[in-house]
């Protein structure tokens, strides 16, 4: 592992087969750092990638502290490991977690970092996305509960679906420029005060990959601090690159981690009514799939949500 230098911010990527993908989102973003003057420690743990994702890093930047796991740690363990290294040592104010699947615009780790300097009691903070066709994407959303499910199995209005009864913010909020309360945002862009991580910990590695970010906010908010999005700093946020590899499991592991994510934040009737709403929705999934894999998975997660499985 390459040793660091004193600095300013530490940067953790995670990345598994998306070898060109995080070639390129490193390269963004310490072209943004290095003309911001950011001091950054950048950290990636690969995951096991089968591409030649770790020789092509350590070819053209050497200066990463590059961890290679011989298994796939998933999204939560790979993070935490590069977090412990951080915080084993003299770690740096802020610590900042990228997906590799962004391309980061200039300004914008600048800006992240300087709403956390100006707002001690904001606790995290996320970018504004964008989709690889530069159209907007939602950046944070509302806690999940029955309503989210709701939406997400049955017919529901569109102007619904893209509203605070599905946990989405007005588009509004973003084009207006000026940071606003969430109650999560992305994992594609998380930063975070090393005292929070102090306080809180770190991601639940019960949840192997899906809803990880939310369950840290969650406990982030618990603890008293504000989640922030800030509209100002935008990336390009190339979704679903590693998991439509595996699509199949990653519907499994998606609905697994929702159901553990109720469960550990929600009080037994929310649970159970959760349970059956999942159920229900998986059974019309099912109904309108061809035979195969994917049917498979659905049925697997309705097993999960009964309790069968």
């Amino acid at each position: 592992m390459t040793e660091q230098p004193n600095h300013d911010l530490a940067v953790v990527v995670v990345t598994w087969n998306v070898r060109e993908l995080v070639l390129t989102a490193l390269e963004s973003l310490y072209a943004d750092v290095d003309a911001s003057g950011i001091k950054t420690a950048v950290y990636v743990v690969d995951s096991a990638s089968s591409d030649g994702t770790p020789n092509a890093i350590h070819a053209r930047f050497p200066q990463v502290s590059l961890t290679v796991s011989p298994t796939n740690l998933g999204f939560s363990a790979g993070n935490n490991l590069a977090i412990r290294q951080i915080m084993a040592h003299d770690p740096p104010p802020f610590v900042y977690l990228l997906n590799p699947d962004t391309y980061t615009y200039p300004g914008a780790t600048g800006r992240l970092i300087e709403h956390l300097k100006a707002h001690p009691r904001v606790g995290l903070v996320g970018a504004r996305l964008e989709y690889g066709d530069h159209t907007f994407q939602h950046s944070a959303f509302g806690f999940p509960g029955l309503r989210q499910l709701w939406a997400e199995f049955f017919p529901t209005p569109g102007r619904m679906i893209e509203g605070r009864f599905n946990g989405r913010y007005p588009k509004a909020l973003y084009e207006r420029g000026e940071p606003f309360p969430v109650d999560f945002v992305l994992g594609a862009t998380m930063m975070l005060p090393r005292e929070v991580i102090g306080k809180t910990g770190m991601f639940d590695e019960a949840f192997f990959m899906y809803c990880e970010e939310i369950d840290w906010a969650w406990r982030i908010r618990k603890a008293g601090y504000d989640v922030h999005c800030v509209p100002g700093a935008l990336l390009t946020h190339f979704s679903g690159q590693s998991t439509a590899q595996v699509r199949p499991q990653s519907v499994i592991r998606l609905w697994t981690s929702r159901l553990r994510l109720y469960r550990k934040h929600h009080a037994a009737p929310t649970v159970i009514a959760a349970r059956l709403l999942i159920a229900a929705g998986m059974g019309g999934k099912i109904r309108q799939t061809p035979p195969g894999a994917e049917q498979d998975a659905y049925r697997t997660v309705q097993r999960l949500a009964l309790g069968r499985a």
